[in-house]
């Protein structure tokens, strides 16, 4: 497999090789390819979980458990304002 990097790259491999974490150019790709695939992993496992929270939120709302949104932005304005308050 070929692979043409641009030169900023370039230089970050062999920066990361001379460094001596990585002994060649191909762990350095090995390296960045298992990070890329563990944050996809991690952006699957979120989407699936914001999925199953729209899902019972859906539930709720069919289920006539909602809350107007008056109720809910002066929630969160207390919410936030006890946070400013612990901060200090």
């Amino acid at each position: 497999m070929n692979l043409s990097l641009t030169p900023e790259l370039e230089q970050f491999v062999h920066t990361q090789v001379a460094s001596g974490k990585y002994s060649s150019f191909e762990e350095v790709v090995l390296a960045a390819l298992q990070s890329l695939a563990e944050r996809e992993r991690i952006y699957k496992g979120r989407f699936e979980e914001l999925q199953r929270e729209i899902e019972l939120g859906v539930e709720a709302s069919l289920r006539g458990e909602v809350v107007d949104s008056k109720t809910v932005f002066s929630q969160l304005q207390q919410k936030l304002q006890q946070r400013r308050e612990q901060a200090c």
